[in-house]
């Protein structure tokens, strides 16, 4: 079970995904809430933190998490700070009851993975596209456009029309022909 939450709290945070089952992950800790409670009201114990980037939005409630739960954090690179574990790019990684390939995505941040679960449908697509054809800056430090489209392009090599759920960094999540958002977030981002 994959729930948000930062639904409806209103500050300035990323999506926070709660991902139960036999791993139980929070994707991304966003920033500015008190996430720990809204953790412990769901379950009583986490096994990792996994982050799909590290923008502050993202990260600012990590080390709260970290020491609550007393798990290690997991994500693209290691050198910054937070960051235990390493998950390189085409790595597999259990979340809940799903295995899912991480993809190295940069273009919004070096540091940008997606999490995308062939069997179970399953996209986690941090700050690379969102619904209906957004997609992630590249106007902050490490953004680079022509890099962006590149990712969103390998993305759409990986996943395919059966994608059922795409989950965003930003935005509500997509459970209405999410391929379709994808290729349009590739269309935008070579208009732009």
């Amino acid at each position: 079970m994959i729930a948000n939450l930062a639904q409806g709290v209103q500050v300035f945070t990323s999506n926070v995904y709660l991902v139960d089952g036999e791993r139980t992950v929070l994707v991304d800790p966003g920033a500015n809430f008190d996430v720990v409670s809204a953790v412990r009201e769901r379950v009583d114990d986490l096994d990792a933190v996994v982050l799909t980037h590290t923008h502050r939005d993202h990260v600012g409630n990590l080390e709260a998490v970290t020491d609550a739960f007393d798990v290690d954090a997991w994500g693209y690179d290691t050198s910054i700070d937070g960051v235990d574990h390493a998950i390189e790019d085409e790595e597999t990684i259990q979340l809940g009851d799903d295995e899912y390939v991480a993809l190295h995505t940069p273009g919004h941040k070096n540091d940008h993975l997606c999490f995308y679960a062939a069997d179970a449908g399953i996209l986690f697509a941090g700050d690379l596209v969102f619904q209906n054809g957004s997609f992630g800056r590249t106007d902050l430090e490490e953004g680079d456009r022509e890099l962006l489209i590149e990712s969103i392009d390998r993305l759409l090599e990986r996943i395919d029309e059966g994608l059922e759920e795409m989950h965003t960094g930003h935005g509500p999540s997509v459970t209405n022909n999410p391929y379709d958002h994808v290729e349009l977030s590739a269309r935008m981002a070579r208009q732009a």
